[in-house]
């Protein structure tokens, strides 16, 4: 890892433990971190570094010498990299539903097709950037409908046969896919040391796109010309262009085939191979368009495109809805096996409690273990189909090229008007879950802040309000379950507006033969889907802004963003790089160096640090790890992290790393948090005692928030409500460091 020199105040010390502390998605000041207006960094560099406070005395209170990591410049970096990275969202998003497929070996399929639709979005951005230089540029606006100057004659290609104006503007979706085959190379962890070896995969992957890109952008053109009358040559550019594509989906299609140990060299000689046939093919394709002096036929737009451009949007939106099924048929197979048999008690806890006995409701019913990679799959896809019809609706206003007969191509008029439908049938259905939780999230809120405050003053009474309030609004996230699998229902509204495309009727015809709505109803649809594409896309575009100028703005938004890049590119090449590559080994070299350094290390992390810490746990050697002790708070590991990545970060993970620092771990949480929670168990009042046989059952400390309803004497507020902030100076925070800093010192205190 990248380090500085040793500064003053890093020399070894044989008595004394380290606190190092991990921020979470917020992307804090090293200064914020260690409470400190003045730090100086000891390892690392302006990305990722070790701080610790200047001067010569770098210990707390406590005595624990204090230091602090910051990552938040390892997933965005550059204003320019964070703005590139907003419009490969899709791409980013496709490739964590992959990682969030559910456990086991039978969930084979999930994988397979998570990697068909990451590979169908490329076909997708080719084939709308080709619609702008082919369709438009070349087809319309310099032949069949003359566009806004100076577009009409573009450097005088108007007066170019049509199979050259055609193989000069394909050079723009080629400099397209150079763009993505550059932005794939991208790495952001060491070469030698990464958390997940996906590198040779990525390449494999990265080959098989980018012969995907190249063969549909060769049929878009081979089937245009063949419109107007096949020849030999064209018949077989074609049918090995065709066969190129189908050999990409039969590479990710096999079980494993670009996955195993065994097959990984030849995969990756093959995926190459692929890829050079595919260049050389386009190369061909290129010369007989140009060289073709034979009429083309007469359309408004180029012929055949929009059969092509309509056979990609429903191919993502049947894979999508077969995703769905796949994993709701896993999800409905598990309940049915772990569910007890009739005449059993029902909706038991796990230490035997009826759920009935608890009125707050302890059991979680957040997300449904796998079924995140259909909720990220299907915003994926739809800001995909948003993206590529936005793009060539945007582009033929611009351009004027829509201006005589044909209008936009079908394709695209029916996925505007999808998009519509699914935002606002979305929004509505958000609506309806909010209404309908608020009641049961008051009432468990109401008998929670009962237990913690049973004697209000009068006084009190507003604060005690305000307390139920975050509660209940925190308990929200409980039902995200619901709201997920609702809005991932929602795929039969694209599946359905596709299969109507491929009639070949425009939305207008058909919503007035069936529905008997009048056509201004459906264009005021349209134009409303187009504006909610151009409002996606410049709060996308602010929100990439933002995050990387705004503290504020990335604690709130980030979480999607940090997630989406921590894990590596499994499933699209084309995802922005893995920063956990850099952060987990850097962390590990670190915890190794300070713990030979020091009679300990105390690992504290808040949020998704704690996640970064947990996986940097893991790779501690034996001798690191008995010197080692973890304090999380405001961790979502168990109450998000082991639902959206149940094959990776579940129970079991989790109890290895308790048992890799021997249970020195203690976990804080708030019932005001929406985003931490416990890990093990809640131990709420009430709650049945801890199991003292199982060690998991020490993990967790609920913490009450906020510690007191009227103002300590002396202070003329009462304490605030914390939520999901941290608060490394709270006495509960100070209590749980002290306890772990004493299970690692030397019982003669060193």
């Amino acid at each position: 890892m990248p380090r500085g020199p040793a500064q003053h105040g890093d020399h070894p010390r044989g008595g004394d433990v380290v606190e190092l502390r991990v921020h979470g998605v917020s992307g804090a000041q090293p200064s914020a971190v260690l409470h400190e207006a003045r730090v100086r960094q000891v390892a690392g560099d302006d990305s990722g570094g070790f701080h610790r406070r200047a001067g010569s005395d770098d210990t707390d209170p406590d005595g624990l010498t204090l230091e602090a990591y910051r990552w938040a410049d390892l997933p965005s970096g550059t204003v320019a990299r964070t703005l590139s990275m907003v419009f490969l969202l899709p791409f980013m998003l496709s490739n964590l539903a992959v990682w969030m497929r559910p456990a086991g070996r039978r969930a084979a399929g999930v994988t397979i097709l998570c990697r068909l639709l990451a590979l169908n979005l490329t076909v997708v951005y080719v084939v709308s950037i080709a619609g702008v230089a082919l369709d438009l540029l070349a087809w319309r606006c310099l032949g069949a409908a003359r566009c806004r100057a100076p577009f009409d004659t573009l450097a005088g290609l108007d007066d170019r046969p049509v199979g050259q104006r055609l193989a000069v503007l394909t050079l723009l979706p080629i400099a397209a896919i150079v763009l993505l085959r550059l932005l794939g190379t991208r790495r952001s962890g060491p070469a030698g040391n990464p958390v997940w070896a996906v590198e040779p995969l990525v390449a494999r992957l990265r080959a098989i796109h980018v012969a995907a890109a190249f063969a549909v952008l060769d049929l878009l053109l081979l089937t245009a010309r063949r419109a107007g009358g096949a020849t030999p040559a064209t018949t077989l550019l074609w049918t090995l262009s065709a066969a190129v594509l189908l050999v990409c989906v039969g590479l990710l299609a096999a079980p494993g085939l670009i996955d195993r140990a065994s097959t990984a060299g030849m995969s990756t000689w093959f995926a190459r191979a692929v890829g050079v046939a595919a260049v050389g093919l386009s190369v061909a394709t290129l010369v007989a368009v140009a060289g073709d002096g034979r009429g083309w036929p007469s359309s408004a737009g180029l012929p055949g495109y929009g059969a092509i451009a309509g056979g990609a949007l429903f191919g993502q939106m049947a894979l999508l809805v077969l995703l769905c099924g796949l994993v709701l048929w896993r999800h409905g197979r598990a309940r049915a096996q772990s569910a007890p048999p009739r005449g059993a008690a029902q909706s038991a806890l796990p230490w035997g409690a009826a759920r009935s006995a608890l009125p707050w409701g302890a059991a979680r019913s957040a997300l449904p273990r796998g079924a995140g990679a259909t909720v990220i799959a299907a915003i994926a896809v739809g800001l995909s189909g948003a993206f590529s019809a936005g793009l060539v609706y945007q582009a033929g206003d611009l351009l004027g090229g829509f201006r005589g007969d044909g209008g936009p191509p079908l394709p695209y008029r029916w996925t505007i008007l999808a998009v519509f439908l699914h935002v606002a049938a979305a929004a509505l259905v958000c609506a309806a879950i909010t209404l309908r939780s608020r009641r049961r999230r008051w009432r468990a809120a109401a008998d929670i802040t009962a237990r913690d405050f049973p004697a209000v003053p009068p006084e009190a009474t507003g604060r005690l309000r305000l307390a139920t309030k975050a509660v209940a609004r925190a308990r929200f996230t409980e039902w995200l379950g619901v709201l997920a699998t609702a809005y991932a229902a929602l795929a039969v509204i694209g599946l359905a507006t596709s299969l109507l495309g491929g009639t070949g009727r425009g939305p207008e015809d058909l919503t007035w033969r069936f529905l008997g709505l009048p056509a201004g109803f459906v264009a005021m649809a349209l134009a409303g889907g187009t504006y909610i594409v151009a409002a996606t896309v410049l709060v996308l575009l602010s929100g990439g802004v933002f995050a990387y100028r705004t503290a504020w703005f990335r604690r709130h938004v980030g979480i999607l963003w940090d997630l989406g890049t921590f894990w590596p590119r499994a499933a699209h090449p084309f995802a922005p790089p893995s920063y956990a590559d850099r952060a987990v080994p850097e962390l590990a070299d670190r915890i190794t160096q300070l713990a030979e350094r020091h009679a300990g290390v105390v690992l504290c992390g808040h949020s998704h640090g704690s996640a970064l810490l947990a996986l940097a746990v893991l790779r501690l050697p034996p001798h690191t790890r008995r010197r080692v002790a973890l304090l999380t708070y405001g961790s979502p590991l168990d109450r998000l992290y082991a639902r959206l990545f149940p094959a990776y970060l579940n129970r079991e993970v989790l109890r290895e790393v308790g048992e890799r620092v021997g249970w020195r771990w203690l976990n804080l949480w708030r019932d005001t948090d929406p985003v931490g929670g416990w890990i093990f168990a809640a131990h709420r009042p009430g709650d049945p005692p801890p199991d003292a046989a199982d060690p998991a059952s020490g993990v967790d400390r609920r913490l009450r928030d906020p510690r007191s309803l009227l103002p300590a004497p002396g202070e003329r507020r009462p304490p605030p409500v914390r939520g999901h902030h941290p608060d490394e100076q709270e006495p509960e925070f100070r209590a749980a460091l002290r306890e772990l800093a004493g299970r690692l010192r030397p019982p003669d205190g060193g």
